[in-house]
């Protein structure tokens, strides 16, 4: 593990869910300024989803092996997929609690005010496909036009299993990949036929989300969970060290409390100051080994869980 992937788990006690790198890596952020922009007038929380959603659209084209060009073209799409709600009402937007009927059809409109946006500014208009369409569903039950499979562009396809996903995720409140894997049954149900579906279409068989895509999120989520057990073994690696030191040094301190001359004391006391880390007072130590030793045990449980739940992901079928 890296410098800096140490110290993210250290700090802040969790993977962070969406890392972006692959996006900094290929130079994204710097090619889409412009609609990152716009994602300042969004809601902290509607923006935080259209970035997370660009992130999972972005992994999703990568296992779809799509060339670099689809690819940027995809991410773009996905960041200002919901752009349309900078229009809807804020107390509609963020009500807690079940929407009534007459404020969904207010959310839905979001797809064609985005769009309509679009169609208004020539550096957005090549990338309505994002927000026109990411809630269409192959079977026709989706919105703002019910199209079926092969009117609804492959982006957009794409961005409505991320967005699905995040939304789970974001609902859910995962700080890990630990039971992740009843998110990927409830989309792996939307690739079923579904009663609710047009029955007036040969597509009323075909489910809401492309099953090829699904089958794609599968694989980014069983990497990423690869990830956070290779990142926490590494972590629980450095504990160890770290209890072996503090374990030594408590046989030092029971040598120094059972000397018998004081130049016996002091030499063992100064020894044990050899395996003090800065800002670790010697009155402490037992408190600061206590924190490692439950730490350990902690994270040794979240390991245990995390195997658990790859082998639950892994056996998935879509």
């Amino acid at each position: 593990m890296d410098e800096f992937e140490y110290e993210k788990i250290k700090k802040n006690d969790t993977i962070d869910f969406y890392d972006n790198t692959y996006l900094k890596a290929s130079n994204l952020n710097s090619s889409i300024r412009y609609e990152l922009e716009l994602l300042n007038q969004l809601d902290l929380f509607t923006r935080k989803h259209s970035e997370n959603v660009a992130t999972i659209t972005y992994n999703l084209c990568r296992k779809l092996h799509l060339p670099k060009g689809f690819t940027e073209y995809c991410v773009t799409c996905a960041y200002i997929h919901d752009l349309g709600k900078m229009f809807i009402p804020q107390e509609v937007l963020q009500k807690n609690g079940a929407l009534t009927q007459e404020e969904f059809e207010i959310i839905k409109t979001h797809t064609t005010l985005g769009y309509n946006l679009c169609q208004t500014d020539k550096q957005l208009k090549p990338y309505s496909a994002g927000p026109y369409y990411h809630h269409e569903a192959l079977d026709g039950s989706g919105y703002p036009q019910g199209l079926t499979k092969p009117d609804i562009p492959y982006e957009a396809q794409i961005i409505r299993v991320a967005d699905e996903f995040d939304a789970l995720v974001s609902k859910r409140q995962y700080k890990s990949h630990i039971d992740i894997s009843d998110s990927l049954k409830i989309i792996i149900e939307n690739t079923k036929p579904s009663p609710n579906a047009p029955q007036n279409t040969k597509y009323s068989k075909e489910g809401k989300d492309n099953k090829n895509i699904v089958k794609k999120l599968i694989k980014v989520v069983i990497d990423d969970t690869n990830y956070e057990i290779s990142c926490l073994m590494d972590y629980m690696d450095y504990l160890k060290q770290e209890i072996k030191r503090f374990e030594k040094i408590d046989s030092l301190v029971k040598k120094r409390d059972s000397s018998k001359k004081d130049k016996d004391y002091q030499y063992y006391n100064d020894y044990i100051k050899l395996y003090l880390k800065k800002n670790e007072p010697i009155e402490k130590i037992y408190d600061i080994y206590n924190d490692f030793l439950n730490t350990y045990n902690e994270k040794d449980k979240n390991l245990k869980k995390l195997f658990n739940e790859i082998k639950i992901i892994k056996s998935l079928k879509v």
